[in-house]
């Protein structure tokens, strides 16, 4: 099966040996195949109840169910659809889309930015750039995407309908966790080997899990969201360079940012505004808010982004909470375990959240590919958490170190973060040129500077991983043995 599943290069991870693998961070490039998975059906096909039908849970059904198993998804609004706008697809995420055979939908649907910049929020001036584009190609081995939240839904729903039963208006309202069955509003109730939480932020299935109410963080941050249809930015010859020449904008300043991008197809224009939240008591993403108070809350930056705020004709309000990592993610009763943000809600400020939900099905899908027997379920759900706790905690505080690093006051501590990215800034120009590069570009205060930080964050492959760890790890025990997660 590992032979039909990846095939890599002598350079990249040996993966049936535990000695010299290299860190994550110094590993080359894995060769990987990039088209659909030929994938054995498992031995022993599981009946797994999905409780939310957002990324994470289409991205677990269609990994779960391309593996033999039978998946029936619970979605409790009435139909599949976002109001989200845009998203970025890092290189980690792209590679798996790409490999189960998104990529032609990818390219069509999104937008390669050319680059990432940050400005100074009253001058515009250019204190960060990084070079992306066939960069990201190059140096991880997949592309970097920005596209329309909606439509990664969409297809991820292509790819996960085949796959599984769907269930909507089924809003689940309790779960007994030792017998696997969850209950609807409706009173209807269903029976499953393992129930997956992938239900959200404000996840029902986390409670039971960790068996305690668990109550969100409030950031002190809110962000405005909103998209604008870049055939009005083409008029003015100021705007008109962030459509002709796609990038990722950052705009920063004291206690607020602005990220602004191209999607589809250079059709819409993506803008999201970070700024001091008000009291928000409630975590939802489509709360409508004031055009009029998102300008003052923006007044006296730059004219680019007074002209840009000034073609938006609504936006919505998402008030960011932050949660502390879970002590588990896996029920006791070994039936029950949670994916996505209903485990590790991620804050915008890494551009990570859908990769790291995506990734867990992922890892889900190859571990339970290999299951032989109804013993193995809880040993697999455990070796999920344990492969998937350090990274998704890893990135979790690198989105909280962002959130303080993009909104320091004017004063020495925004000087120094300006000059570090100065310095990464002009040795990527450096590079740009065909000059070799001066710079130890660890700690850059723009983390998409820092390399060793990218090849942590964009060459990690999950079903690498986990096809690593079988080989290494789950593959030494036999039924009735004790499976020891030694990662």
């Amino acid at each position: 099966m590992a032979s039909a599943l990846l095939q890599v290069s002598r350079a990249s991870l040996v993966l049936n040996s535990t000695n010299g693998a290299k860190p994550e961070h110094q590993r080359e490039v894995p060769e990987v195949f990039l088209t659909p998975r030929v994938t054995r059906p498992t031995l022993l096909p599981l009946h797994f109840a999905i409780v939310g039908c957002g990324l994470g849970g289409l991205a677990a059904a269609h990994c779960l169910g391309r593996a033999g198993h039978t998946v029936t998804v619970f979605e409790s609004a009435s139909s599949i659809g976002d109001v989200g706008a845009g998203i970025q697809i890092s290189p980690n995420l792209s590679r798996l889309l790409i490999r189960w055979g998104l990529g032609d939908d990818l390219r069509r649907a999104s937008v390669k930015p050319e680059s990432i910049t940050f400005r100074r929020y009253k001058t515009g001036h250019r204190v960060g750039w990084t070079k992306w584009g066939e960069n990201m190609d190059k140096d991880y081995g997949s592309p970097y995407y920005h596209v329309h939240r909606a439509d990664l839904l969409d297809m991820l729903l292509k790819l996960a309908s085949p796959y599984m039963t769907l269930f909507l208006n089924s809003r689940v309202v309790s779960l007994d966790p030792d017998l696997g069955q969850l209950t609807l509003e409706s009173g209807r109730r269903f029976r499953a080997d393992i129930i997956l939480g992938a239900d959200g932020v404000k996840s029902m299935i986390r409670e039971v899990v960790v068996g305690h109410p668990d109550k969100p963080i409030p950031t002190g941050d809110a962000a405005y969201r909103a998209i604008i249809p870049t055939a009005e930015m083409s008029k003015d010859p100021d705007l008109k360079p962030l459509v002709d020449h796609p990038e990722m904008t950052g705009w920063i300043g004291p206690g607020r940012h602005i990220m602004g991008y191209c999607i589809r197809g250079r059709e819409e224009y993506n803008i999201v505004m970070l700024h001091p939240d008000r009291g928000s008591r409630a975590e939802a993403y489509d709360m409508p808010g004031s055009v009029q108070q998102m300008k003052a809350d923006f007044a006296g930056w730059e004219p680019r982004v007074d002209k840009l705020l000034g073609l938006i004709s609504h936006t919505l309000i998402w008030p960011l909470f932050d949660r502390n990592p879970l002590d588990t993610w896996v029920h006791s009763g070994g039936k029950v375990a949670l994916l996505g943000d209903a485990c590790h809600p991620m804050l915008p400020y890494r551009a990570q959240g859908a990769a790291m939900a995506i990734e867990d099905a992922a890892v889900l899908g190859v571990l339970f590919s290999h299951i032989t027997s109804r013993r193995q379920i809880r040993p697999l759900l455990q070796a999920y958490q344990d492969l998937r706790y350090p990274r998704t905690t890893d990135t979790q505080l690198a989105a909280r170190a962002n959130q303080k690093i993009f909104h320091l006051p004017d004063g020495p501590e925004q000087e120094a973060r300006d000059i570090s990215m100065r310095e990464g800034m002009e040795d990527s120009l450096r590079e740009e040129r065909g000059e070799p590069s001066l710079l130890d570009s660890a700690g850059n205060a723009n983390v998409w500077a820092d390399r060793p930080k990218n090849r942590i964050q964009f060459l990690y492959d999950a079903e690498l991983e986990a096809e690593r760890w079988w080989r290494t790890s789950g593959n030494r025990w036999s039924v009735g043995e004790t499976l020891a997660f030694k990662l």
